[in-house]
């Protein structure tokens, strides 16, 4: 069996279930685990001894969108493409990934999921949770490819063409509930378990605007007898409050859902930036978490704040949405938006965040052996480059990673005790041609004249 010995100058353990930040350690793997944890230097087939490294347990980041925030990237940043300051997924977002996936080759498909992977990869994430329209299928292959750990969550739908009109109201068409399922059911027989394991999939109807009561209660349903987790999009606009309060009774999102049985420790939801004070207490009461992803609604003006979600109890972590990918930029966004909003030095603390996307999120998906260094947990690591000029002086780890850290200092991931990354390299392919493929790729939706017309409308 194979072995890794790596050397944590600061290594992330926990004592008694709090964090503890251990000097001058080392990691060893064998096989897909962790070993041990000690402070001498152990017997290894591969030796990585680089002084001034963070070692953390893997990063998880339950919320990313590789292929829409692909088609919209450098597109939708000031203001652009939102018709009546609203929200582009209906402008932008839905309309061009369905077309997009219709117009695009498998391969290149696959081409822009490699340049998704390849981001995340990069970003520091070991795990993530991807939400995508289930004509995109390639998003399975290229995380079985590429060596990350995918939950793939193939989108439902009741409706799946939603698009906002020329004066920004949102019209709905199609019934596509059943057929979806179907779709659901089949990627789930083909696809969970693969890559040894690493494969997965999580139930995803789109939101609470795209999806009736049946589809919902039928997702619900087939996801617990299967014991998946179930991701939606929840109160992510203003519009989706509404609609749902001329549909449903003058419920709300939150109020919708545990009206139907699906507000519950099971369901992952994503961005509630428009949920009331109630409703946040009712999803604390319920379980239910919250998916704090808050560049993305920062570029629009709009503030999403860990901590306010926390500080009604609700169980909160942090994903990218797709909005760059950087896993330690969005930990930092949180912690500096909380602390505007609350005007709370205090607020989103760097061990909160970090639990966020190590041992609370790795909770939410019931998988205790990640998210931890410990001997017996599933090797997968991340590790930081903490000797970068804008790290130094150090003092605390913690502290400087949430604050300081970016992308730029992620050295190595490890996933499976395989390593993916090394000095911040993808090591098992060609980043250069991946990056290229995918642009491309994404560059024929942009020509499209619907694309044109919604970029620019």
């Amino acid at each position: 069996m194979s072995s890794i010995a790596i050397l944590g100058s600061y290594v992330l353990s926990r004592r008694e279930g709090v964090q503890e930040v251990l000097r001058d350690h080392w990691v060893l793997i064998e096989g897909k685990t962790i070993a041990a944890v000690t402070r001498a230097r152990p017997s290894a087939s591969i030796i990585y001894d680089r002084p001034g490294r963070f070692v953390l347990p893997g990063l998880l980041n339950l919320h990313n969108h590789c292929f829409s925030e692909a088609v919209a990237r450098s597109h939708t940043e000031d203001g652009n493409g939102r018709r009546n300051n609203q929200s582009i997924v209906y402008t932008v977002l839905l309309p061009l990934t369905k077309r997009g996936a219709e117009l695009l080759s498998s391969e290149e498909r696959l081409a822009v999921a490699r340049l998704g992977i390849l981001q995340l990869l990069k970003g520091g994430a070991t795990t993530v949770m991807e939400p995508f329209r289930n004509a995109i299928p390639e998003m399975f292959d290229a995380a079985e490819e590429m060596g990350i750990r995918f939950y793939g969550a193939p989108y439902l739908f009741s409706t799946s063409d939603a698009k906002a009109g020329a004066d920004g109201v949102v019209h709905y068409a199609g019934d596509d509930g059943a057929a979806d399922l179907a779709t659901w059911d089949a990627l789930h027989q083909r696809w969970n378990g693969r890559g040894e394991g690493r494969i997965a999939l999580a139930m995803s109807p789109h939101a609470t605007d795209t999806c009736g009561p049946d589809l919902l209660k039928a997702c619900a349903s087939r996801a617990r007898e299967l014991d998946v987790p179930i991701t939606t999009h929840l109160a992510q606009s203003k519009a989706e409050v509404e609609t749902i309060g001329r549909r449903h009774g003058g419920r709300t999102p939150a109020e919708y859902l545990d009206w139907l049985g699906l507000l519950a420790p099971d369901l992952l939801a994503a961005h509630c930036i428009a949920s009331t004070d109630a409703d946040l207490k009712l999803m604390a009461a319920r379980g239910a978490a919250v998916l704090n992803c808050p560049r993305v609604f920062a570029r629009s003006g709009v503030t999403a704040a860990f901590s306010r979600f926390a500080a009604h109890g609700v169980r909160t972590v942090v994903g990218t949405d797709g909005y760059n990918m950087d896993l330690l930029g969005e930990l930092n966004a949180a912690s500096m938006i909380s602390k505007i909003s609350s005007e709370r030095p205090d607020a989103a603390s760097a061990p909160e965040l970090i639990d966020a996307v190590t041992a609370r999120a790795a909770n939410l998906i019931k998988r205790p052996d990640l998210g931890t260094i410990a001997p017996g947990a599933t090797a997968d690591l991340t590790v930081i480059d903490m000797t970068h000029p804008h790290l130094q002086p150090l003092f605390d780890a913690r502290r400087a990673l949430i604050a300081l850290a970016n992308r730029a200092n992620v050295d190595q991931v490890v996933v499976d005790g395989r390593v993916l990354i090394d000095a911040g390299r993808y090591i098992h392919g060609e980043e250069a041609a991946i990056s290229a493929a995918g642009a491309a790729a994404i560059e024929r939706i942009w020509d499209l004249p619907e694309a044109q017309a919604a970029f620019n409308g």
